[in-house]
């Protein structure tokens, strides 16, 4: 019965200075808005980086040309073709190695009817799309046959598909690239932008072989411009960078002391390095939006300081009546905690509402979960009674006597 006396008064004293009671809750509600609102975004950038990631597959090597010399000549990473189908055949031999898809790229015009589209193309076998975990929506990909044979056809991604097709169904039909005929063998299902940016679904693919001998050429065959390797798992995959390596420069024969003309790029380390950021920019937003919380916090000792001492002769009736210094210090307590609550409540709802109204104006991703709503409302909640209790503590400090005799 005491507690709910308490409360009774509490709220009887929130109503009867409302404008500051209103004024003192817009700190609080505009610090848990603006929290909510900042790890929603964080937490979007993290799911967008996570996504991507996920995108490329899992335990991946990459494996490009690196830089080279030829007595004063000397060209960048990338700049001569110095891995072969040798190299990709052999890594796949390796034990800590579960598949490798060595891969030639080029670009292309593409027709179909009175569309046209010009693109990436790109020479893969059919273990590129186990390695990169990509399946076909619609149709099939190709097979080792066709990679043998040499065959003439092609798998789309989704927005190459979207713009020489529309809504029409690509599967069995016929499209030109560079004037000779493929046939689409299905559509892929849809990637979205890699980490660099790239749309992975604005993309060609045809069997290797048939890129090397009948679309890009090759001035020295059996070439391939780049390879990814899949490591059988994550534990594993340090190994695996060690094995590529050494096996490579025994295939280049490269002496002791010589550089590699070649560079393996763990893909896991590189994500790691683009999670990592992500998580600090997440930490970083919900750091500064805190700030706003801590503002609002000073502003109710303020708020509440200045009501002790408006309210000092009715501490002192209070006590002279029976209160005790308990009930004082859980009324003025009680006060800074309802103020921070409702506070919380307003500011979580318009923290919602401003994520969900940045997330359709410019199409960033926003991830609202029930833990962070339930960490800005703790904060919250916390922050009114660590700022509450001083002003609470001088109250129910004042003597009866003196109380009575403050003008």
């Amino acid at each position: 019965m005491n507690l709910l006396a308490v409360v009774g008064e509490a709220l009887r004293a929130l109503r009867l200075n409302r404008l500051r009671t209103a004024l003192t809750m817009l700190g609080m509600i505009i610090g848990v808005a603006a929290v909510v609102l900042m790890l929603a975004v964080g937490q979007g950038a993290q799911t967008t980086v996570n996504q991507a990631i996920s995108s490329m597959g899992s335990n991946l090597l990459l494996v490009v040309p690196g830089a080279t010399s030829s007595g004063a000549l000397r060209s960048a990473a990338g700049g001569v073709q110095t891995l072969t189908m040798g190299d990709a055949q052999a890594i796949a031999h390796l034990p800590s190695i579960k598949a490798t898809a060595p891969i030639i790229t080029g670009t292309a015009q593409l027709n179909y009817g009175a569309n046209n589209w010009s693109t990436s193309v790109t020479g893969v076998t059919p273990d590129y799309f186990a390695v990169r975990d990509w399946a076909a929506e619609s149709g099939a990909l190709f097979t080792e046959a066709d990679l043998r044979s040499g065959t003439r056809v092609v798998i789309l991604g989704q927005v190459t598909a979207k713009n020489l097709f529309g809504e029409e169904d690509p599967t069995g039909k016929t499209i030109r690239i560079k004037n000779s005929p493929f046939l689409v063998g299905g559509v892929l299902t849809p990637k979205g932008q890699s980490l660099d940016g790239r749309d992975q679904d604005d993309a060609v693919f045809i069997p290797l072989t048939t890129g090397q001998r009948q679309v890009f050429g090759n001035q020295f065959p059996g070439t391939i411009r780049f390879m990814m390797a899949q490591a059988r798992s994550a534990e594993v995959m340090d190994e695996a960078e060690t094995e590529m390596n050494r096996l490579l420069r025994q295939r280049h024969r490269l002496s002791e002391g010589m550089e590699n003309d070649f560079t393996v790029r763990n893909m896991a380390a590189l994500a790691a390095v683009a999670t990592g950021a992500a998580k600090v920019m997440s930490i970083m937003l919900g750091a500064i939006a805190s700030v706003s919380l801590l503002v609002g916090g000073i502003g109710i000792m303020n708020i509440m300081l200045v009501s002790v001492t408006e309210r000092t002769r009715e501490i002192g009736i209070r006590m002279a009546i029976g209160a005790n210094r308990r009930a004082i210090l859980g009324q003025f307590l009680l006060e800074a905690l309802v103020i921070c609550i409702l506070g919380g409540l307003i500011g979580v709802a318009l923290g919602v509402a401003g994520a969900w109204a940045v997330s359709l104006a410019t199409d960033m991703v926003v991830v609202i979960t029930l833990g962070m709503i339930a960490l800005a409302f703790a904060f919250a909640s916390a922050v009114g009674i660590f700022f509450g209790f001083y002003p609470a503590r001088k109250a129910s400090a004042l003597r009866p006597v003196e109380a009575l005799r403050y003008e």
